[in-house]
Formats: C-alpha cells, sequence, structure tokens
C-alpha cells in the first residue's frame, strides 16, 4: 500500500532517495522509539524529543506530549510535524563537498488529538511501552487511575507521510577524484544495548525478566 502523497510530503530534492511504500515508512518507525515532534508554542517553534509506540494496526502514533497538549488546547486544530531519523554511517567521499550520511528518516503530518478516554489512553501508554521494550507492559506495575489522569498522550495518524533513505558508497568513484588517490567509503555506525544496570536500592535476589535478558 502506498503513501498518499500531498503538497507537504512531495519530495522535490533527490527525489531518487524518497519512498511512498508505506511498508518503508512502518520499518523506520518500528527500529526506533524517539522522535522529534515540531509545533508553534506560544507563536514560536519548538521541537521536542519524545517517546512513541506505533499502534497494532499501524495506522496511529501515540507519543507523550505534555508541551503538544497545552498548545492544542490553546490552538486546536494546529498541524504538527513527527520525525523520525535513523544515522546509519557516514559517507567518507573523494572531496569534501560529496561527504554525505547513510540514513532512514520518515516524517509525519497532521493533527494530533489529545487521548483522553481511558480505556484508549491505557491501550496507547501499551503501544507505547511495548514499542520501546517489549514484555514490560505485563511485567510492570500498571498505571493507576490518578496516574492515567496526570499523563499526556497524543495519537498522530500515519496517513500523510513522508520517507527518504540513503544508502549506499560515495557517488563519486567514477569522477574526476577517482585519480586523487584517496580512500573513500562508508563508516557505518549502530545502535546497541548495554549491560543491564541495575538499581542500587535493588534488594539481592530480584533478577532481570526473561524479555530483558
Amino acid at each position: 500500500m502506498k503513501i498518499v502523497e500531498t503538497e507537504r510530503t512531495r519530495h522535490r530534492r533527490l527525489r531518487e532517495r524518497g519512498s511512498l511504500d508505506r511498508d518503508d515508512l512502518h520499518a523506520v518507525l518500528a527500529a526506533g522509539f524517539v522522535c522529534h515532534l515540531g509545533i508553534v508554542v506560544d507563536g514560536c517553534p519548538m521541537v521536542v524529543p519524545t517517546v512513541y509506540g506505533l499502534s497494532p494496526d499501524r495506522e496511529v502514533v501515540y507519543f507523550h506530549g505534555s508541551v503538544a497538549s497545552r498548545s492544542l488546547v490553546e490552538a486546536p486544530g494546529a498541524t504538527v510535524c513527527l520525525t523520525v531519523t535513523h544515522v546509519d554511517g557516514l559517507v567518507l567521499a573523494r572531496s569534501v563537498f560529496e561527504h554525505g550520511v547513510n540514513y532512514r528518516c520518515a516524517m509525519i503530518y497532521g493533527v494530533p488529538r489529545p487521548v483522553t478516554a481511558p480505556e484508549e489512553k491505557l491501550a496507547g501508554l501499551r503501544c507505547l511501552t511495548e514499542h520501546v521494550t517489549p514484555g514490560q507492559w505485563d511485567y510492570a506495575r500498571r498505571p493507576s487511575r490518578k496516574e492515567l489522569a496526570a499523563t499526556a498522550l497524543l495519537a498522530l495518524s500515519t496517513r500523510e507521510a513522508s520517507v527518504k533513505i540513503r544508502t549506499g558508497p560515495p557517488d563519486d568513484g567514477d569522477g574526476p577524484d577517482a585519480g586523487l588517490g584517496l580512500w573513500a567509503g562508508v563508516r557505518p555506525l549502530r545502535t546497541v544495548w548495554d549491560a543491564l544496570d541495575p538499581d542500587p536500592l535493588l534488594p539481592p535476589g530480584i533478577e532481570p525478566p526473561p524479555h530483558l535478558r
């Protein structure tokens, strides 16, 4: 299924890196859990980092958004831009001009809605928690009614989105600079989880659950 192209999401530069494949969008979202939310607050642009989670049908992104919630109450119907970016490597060419970055990036536009119904808020927080750490929702204590009321959760449709992906080596391997005798290639970057660091106040004998091991 393809992404519906709009004036906001149309790829005007380096169109060959753009994708209208929803599977590419979902893959970018599934690979991360921190997004940057662009929104206008009190007349000034603001970009807020926050965690997010994708709904099971992949049609909605849930995210924490106290700043955005306050702004949407004051200006309902305001459009936001939610961005997720992964850096996969540095593209080191023979000339500085041709240097670049291998990346995967998704931008989602739309008007988020505050999630207020307790049932959906609980389901949305489950999506967010399981997206970040699968298995943690059933392991940890669930939010109380008071904690739910104090939590700001927003839902944004993934309908209007833009995806761009850059892979591969530098582009100057067959150009004039190829004769310079300089090394060129990609310096890959990957993110890995380190060893668990237990809470110093954890009583002896409490081992990490299987989903964290």
